[in-house]
């Protein structure tokens, strides 16, 4: 058909740790999707691929991007906190929070790679290296002892693993273990080592697949220098590498990527530790009749720059939750925008702190809500797939209805189908929210309450007397329910992101 249906695996060190969903019939996808890992800190590298789904037969790979670890620690930036995955507060964080603390990242279009299979390696190799002080001439004894979570090379999903070792000319083999990916070799291979120094000497040790027919699969390598091996003994497990590529920069001829990468190395303390910073942060809550200007939150407040003020909110509403304070944080901080506001037309649009914790607070808190009115609607729309377009300048007539004996439809029928189509969704969302005041989370109909009466304090005249209800409108629909229409996925409301058809009512669902 002349696309794609992309999605995309995330590898670290060649394990498998996650997968976007599929942009299905397009070469341009947009995914959206941020993923939280928590890694160990001495990991190589990270690895994207692109690969097109297909429902028959093995989906392909259209490319990947490979980031070493020294790569994504090139750039650090000072930021606040640590990505959360979509937003959602981590129980586990209640009684402390995240270190200020450093991180690095890279963030710009990347050009994706062709993908070599013998350098798609994966697993580890447990080897003993040593040379006995004494004997003449020296001798190097390799033990290769095991290796573990080999890829598979077989159709039977496993592999034949043989080692091969070289050193100073010479190469040696074990036996092969037949259909595993967790072979046990216990063999000791001896290499007999020059006179002299030994420069810069290796000694490659190569894990391979044997085959009856054909060429043998490569699995893995690792190298030593021999000058380090003959000052000390070496034993443990080491990671299995590709040999070094030779592949030229294909200048995007295979796509490229945008790729946010945010490391953050961050230090957690006992929880008594954060006792004196949490107090700090309390105390304009705890204490209301303090000056609000010289209170952390305050100073926090205007220190906190746009590009980080989510992850500041992010975290407030975490360590508010875990106090039992979320509410009285919410109505401290929209009481110090409402002081700020002279036009009511402006209240709470722009990017301010108090904004990001109640879109926060709404996404933790009332998930589960949103899930159980939101999606009986959206999964309708999914599965009934209907034409929509109110736009002249981009409707197809012919797509208005899959059989007509009249030919096409003309652009008034289509403009009146779709506007028919998209009164009937949004007649049942807003039936489905007016209808669930019952099942809304309390501690959210306890926010807006405050808020409604902090709007009506700070504007009372009767000219502004709708201003109260836009307040909690503004949150509720613009940063809440319409979101989550137009992505459904971004608040896993479904597994898989839209097709186009679909994206595209949603879209005018959600406007």
């Amino acid at each position: 058909s002349g696309s794609s249906d992309p999605y995309c695996v995330v590898k670290v060190d060649n394990e498998v740790v996650a997968r976007t969903a599929t942009v299905w019939k397009s070469l341009n996808p947009f995914w959206g999707e941020e993923i939280t890992l928590l890694l160990p800190r001495g990991f190589h590298s990270l690895t994207i691929y692109v690969l097109d789904e297909d429902t028959i037969g093995q989906d392909d790979v259209i490319g990947k991007v490979s980031l070493s670890h020294q790569q994504i620690s090139a750039e650090p930036r000072g930021e606040w906190g640590a990505w959360r995955h979509g937003g959602q507060w981590d129980p586990s964080w209640h009684h402390g929070v995240p270190t200020l603390s450093p991180s690095a990242g890279v963030d710009s279009w990347l050009s994706l790679a062709p993908v070599n299979p013998d350098q798609e390696v994966q697993g580890e190799i447990h080897l003993e290296l040593r040379v006995p002080e004494r004997g003449h001439p020296r001798v190097l004894r390799c033990h290769l002892i095991e290796a573990r979570d080999l890829a598979p090379r077989d159709a039977s999903g496993t592999s034949d693993p043989f080692g091969r070792v070289s050193c100073c000319g010479h190469t040696l083999e074990t036996a092969v273990m037949k259909k595993t990916r967790f072979p046990r070799w216990d063999e000791v291979l001896d290499f007999e080592l020059p006179e002299g120094e030994l420069g810069e000497a290796v000694l490659s040790v190569e894990v391979w697949d044997w085959d009856v027919v054909g060429k043998n699969d490569f699995l893995g390598r690792v190298e030593f220098f021999l000058d380090t091996l003959c000052s000390s003994p070496t034993r443990g497990w080491f990671q299995l590498l590709p040999f070094p590529s030779t592949t030229e920069d294909h200048g995007g001829q295979l796509g490229a990527l945008r790729l946010a990468v945010r490391l953050q190395e961050d230090t957690v303390l006992l929880p008594h530790h954060y006792q004196p910073l949490i107090q700090l942060l309390s105390e304009p809550i705890l204490c209301p009749a303090q000056s609000p200007e010289g209170t952390a939150l305050a100073v926090l407040e205007e220190v906190t720059s746009g590009e980080s003020r989510q992850d500041v909110a992010t975290k407030l509403v975490e360590i508010f939750l875990g106090q039992g304070l979320a509410v009285p944080l919410l109505d401290y901080l929209t009481t110090r925008e409402l002081a700020r506001t002279t036009d009511p037309n402006t209240l709470f649009r722009s990017n301010s702190l108090a904004s990001n914790s109640m879109e926060q607070f709404m996404k933790v808190v009332g998930l589960p809500y949103l899930h159980e009115v939101l999606r009986p609607v959206v999964n309708r729309i999914f599965e009934e797939k209907k034409y929509v377009e109110l736009d002249p300048g981009k409707m197809e007539p012919r797509r208005g209805r899959r059989i007509s004996f009249k030919g096409s439809l003309s652009e008034a029928q289509v403009r009146e189908s779709s506007l028919e189509l998209l009164k009937g969704y949004l007649g049942d969302i807003v039936d489905a929210i007016v209808g669930s005041v019952d099942k809304c989370p309390l501690p959210m109909r306890v926010a807006f309450k405050q808020l409604r009466r902090r709007v009506e304090e700070r504007f009372p005249l009767a000219q502004h007397e709708e201003v109260r209800y836009f307040s909690i409108s503004g949150f509720l629909f613009l940063r809440f329910f319409a979101p989550a229409v137009l992505t459904p996925k971004l608040f896993r409301l479904r597994e898989q992101h839209a097709e186009p058809c679909t994206s595209r009512t949603l879209l005018l669902l959600a406007k």
